[in-house]
């Protein structure tokens, strides 16, 4: 039985962006998009992480706890050479083919995986690798037209095009990497993705276009998934507060809370979003918030909250499936576990952020709800407009 594994080399140091594997992109850390996708795929019988970094190590473990992280050897540690880390791996690590990914590309999806795989399978192939088109008019360093004639220019969405290695993954059979020590050798073939793939994140630049496709590729899955968000119910202490907690002279607990999640949850009223609330605390504070922002579903003192969040789905007539929830700790994992879109704010406890489909960069308390509620907006505004168009 072939064994196929998967490996993701992972450097702490990057001198184009700086802690770039860690640094969060669209809600999630960089190295957490195409990772999460290659072990939903289950194309592998496991899946690897090499890194010569501490921090690194954790966020794999908070947020990819199926993949086995490596510690990279004092020898290859700052080495920027790729084939030398796969080579390493071949020494520790039995195989017959090894998937590498590269998290610069992080809009990899786990059909993508799956639909490589099955062709490498079928086809007579000793290695693999990721390819996307470009349509554009190429020419020589000395002038010369490369792929058309300037006399008769023909029409860009005309054009055969190239097929231009995105650097999504490569797959590479064991004998062909210890034979060759390259990942691409013997037999090779293609698997083309979507143009919109031949973005790379190698520079600062690359980041903002990288982070809207990113924000456009997951509101994609989730209208895909017929789960366009018609309601936000929302934890209390660690999501609307920042959790602490301050205490007046007679004992009575007071909390702070952002105005700039509030006129959030207002907009989103106004464009006819549900709202609701489930704590697990039952204080006056809170409920004077509540009040004043005039949330008529504010449940306090729930400790099991997912029966009153199947519940408000009941009245609502609204599907879990199209109900966004945010919440920060282990008493809202099974209402984000069920709600068809999960949140949680930046500070969130480890347990929590696997969970979730979005994780903002604002901490609790100080407009991640609000980021939030933005989120949905601009889904909600970019659905609605496409009804529209004809």
């Amino acid at each position: 039985m072939t064994r196929w594994v998967a490996l993701m080399p992972l450097r702490g140091g990057s001198k184009s962006i700086p802690g770039k594997n860690l640094r969060a992109i669209a809600g999630r850390p960089l190295f957490s998009w195409s990772l999460r996708e290659a072990i939903a795929s289950n194309c592998f019988d496991d899946v690897y992480v090499v890194t010569d970094s501490a921090s690194i190590h954790r966020a794999v473990g908070e947020l990819c706890p199926q993949a086995v992280v490596l510690d990279r050897s004092a020898s290859v540690a700052d080495a920027a050479d790729t084939e030398l880390v796969l080579e390493e791996f071949q020494a520790r690590v039995s195989f017959d083919v090894v998937c590498l990914i590269q998290a610069t590309s992080p809009w990899t999806q786990a059909e993508h995986f799956r639909e490589a795989k099955a062709r490498f399978e079928a086809a007579p192939w000793d290695s693999l690798l990721t390819v996307a088109p470009m349509k554009r008019f190429f020419w020589s360093a000395d002038g010369r037209p490369l792929n058309y004639d300037p006399a008769n220019r023909p029409r860009r969405q005309d054009l055969t095009g190239q097929l231009t290695e995105n650097g999504a993954f490569y797959f590479t059979k064991a004998d062909v990497l210890q034979r060759c020590r390259v990942r691409l050798g013997g037999k090779i073939g293609l698997y083309e993705m979507p143009a919109t793939t031949l973005l790379e994140i190698d520079e600062a630049a690359d980041w903002v276009a990288a982070e809207q496709l990113l924000l456009k590729q997951l509101a994609a899955s989730i209208h895909k998934q017929g789960k366009d968000i018609r309601a936000l119910v929302l934890d209390v202490d660690g999501t609307l507060t920042d959790g602490g907690m301050y205490y007046d002279a007679t004992g009575e607990a007071m909390k702070k809370f952002d105005t700039r999640d509030a006129h959030g949850m207002l907009l989103l009223r106004d464009q006819g979003i549900h709202l609701a609330v489930i704590t697990g605390e039952d204080s006056k504070a809170v409920a004077a918030r509540m009040q004043k922002l005039r949330i008529d579903e504010y449940h306090p003192g729930i400790q099991d909250k997912l029966p009153v969040l199947r519940r408000l789905s009941c009245k609502w007539g609204i599907p879990l499936q199209h109900i966004a929830y945010m919440g920060d700790d282990l008493g809202d994992v099974q209402c984000l576990r069920h709600a068809g879109f999960s949140l949680c704010p930046a500070n969130a406890v480890p347990a929590v952020r696997p969970l979730c489909h979005y994780q903002t960069t604002a901490a609790a308390g100080a407009g991640a709800v609000r980021e939030a509620c933005d989120l949905i907006m601009k889904w909600t505004s970019a659905g609605e407009e496409s009804v529209a168009q004809p």
